[in-house]
């Protein structure tokens, strides 16, 4: 089974001791299973009340301004049915894109909602503000059973201040809030933090899921616990291997990042992809894996090529034997079986970031082969990347997966040990 986290964008250090400090005033629990310390939607009394409830729906569009891809707008179905089955009245606010604070025509809400309106076969009442006397207007006249669907919160710059007198406005239309955006909850928003000033908070259930199953993650992994850690820099991922050397046993690395590493070593890359002001730093951290007892796997192995593209000819060649005018744009099959036979004997396996250039069936290989050997897998499997589910959606296993999560730059904080400011404004149970 497995948990599916898109990617993110945080790059921290956090040592054990904070993340630990992080995760337990969040999460309580022995065993296997874990509560959480914040309010829940399932502790409030809902009947008659508005609920103003921050999804993420920060969703994709096609060049018609279709939905291209409709699953966080499904992973919120649960929320909003829970509520409205409750007899609560429903105001829904999210954001799309950057509009940087201004109204940008095509990134109105309108796709989002017909798409709703759809999977939840029910009427959508979508605004074309998010605040004003009219939204205030439409908000007091609503029923049990009702939703609306304001417009992108991003419209306005004072969303991503933290406006407070912005955030007085989205708290004015409704009794309780209820957050369910877990993939923005790193960020310090008008409509993830500023709101739970003036109303009672609580944590959605997408958002309760995320938190307790990377929490069990972050406590309690079973073992083996191997991560597998791919794309393109080092940069992106310095958090979280800081943070998983006291944690895995085996770290195996591909990608573009792989490179930066084997540079370190004294290896010869050739023109694979290589950060030189992090060279120093993949040092400190192999040094660091070694003391802390984890086995830092490289690839031996890499399948190379003059360029990135189909057609062109290809050769497998050992680690440190790529030539100046090659560059490496996969695994090779000696590290496909090595990562396959450590993936194998894991509990626990975290995966973020694709083994190669998997766009092009020419260097598909190594990603395809570790996402067969996950899905097959009965270990518990957290996989965290937009790139990488991209590339389980293309090899049809997405499916074998039970949590498609909306987590981006918030699963990859949580991981690192970084707090999360919507989830620590949320109250408190008594």
């Amino acid at each position: 089974m497995g948990i599916l986290l898109p990617d993110g964008g945080f790059s921290s250090v956090y040592g054990e001791k904070d993340n630990l400090a992080f995760s337990k005033k969040l999460i309580s629990g022995t065993g296997a299973t874990f509560k959480m310390r914040k309010l829940s939607v399932k502790d409030l009394d809902l009947k008659g009340k508005k609920v103003l409830v921050r999804v993420d729906f920060n969703v994709s569009l096609d060049e018609e301004g279709r939905v291209r891809d409709d699953t966080r707008i499904r992973a919120a179905l649960p929320t909003i049915n829970y509520i409205l089955e409750r007899g609560a009245s429903l105001i829904l606010l999210s954001h799309l894109g950057r509009p940087g604070g201004k109204v940008v025509e095509r990134l109105r809400l309108d796709p989002v909602a017909r798409r709703l309106k759809e999977v939840i076969e029910r009427p959508v009442l979508k605004t074309d503000e998010c605040i004003g006397e009219k939204i205030e207007q439409t908000c007091r006249s609503m029923k049990p059973g009702d939703i609306v669907l304001l417009e992108n919160v991003r419209f306005h710059k004072e969303e991503c201040q933290n406006d407070p007198g912005f955030a007085r406005k989205l708290a004015s239309l409704a009794d309780l809030f209820v957050n369910d955006a877990f993939g923005t909850a790193h960020r310090a928003h008008a409509s993830t933090v500023g709101v739970t000033r003036f109303l009672p908070a609580a944590a959605g259930l997408l958002m309760q899921t995320e938190l307790e199953m990377l929490g069990e993650l972050l406590e309690r992994p079973q073992r083996p616990f191997v991560a597998i850690l791919g794309g393109a820099k080092i940069s992106d991922k310095i958090g979280i291997l800081h943070n998983f050397l006291k944690r895995c046993q085996d770290i195996l690395v591909g990608g573009g990042m792989a490179y930066t590493f084997l540079k370190a070593q004294g290896a010869k890359v050739g023109r694979s992809l290589v950060e030189e002001e992090k060279i120093e730093e993949a040092r400190r951290i192999l040094k660091e894996a070694s003391r802390e007892g984890c086995r830092i796997r490289l690839p031996l192995d890499h399948l190379v090529a003059r360029e990135a593209r189909d057609g062109i000819g290809v050769r497998v060649v050992d680690r440190g034997e790529i030539s100046p005018d090659y560059i490496s744009l996969d695994i090779g099959p000696r590290t496909i079986e090595l990562f396959s036979g450590i993936i194998r004997k894991a509990k626990t396996v975290f995966w973020n970031g694709p083994l190669g250039v998997f766009e092009l069936a020419s260097f598909s290989k190594g990603t395809r082969a570790i996402a067969k050997i996950l899905a097959e897998s009965e270990a518990t499997v957290v996989v965290g990347g937009g790139e990488t589910v991209s590339a389980l959606r293309e090899f049809g296993v997405e499916d074998k997966m039970t949590h498609v999560s909306t987590g981006g730059g918030a699963s990859l904080a949580f991981l690192e040990g970084l707090e999360l400011p919507a989830v620590a404004s949320l109250t408190d149970k008594k």
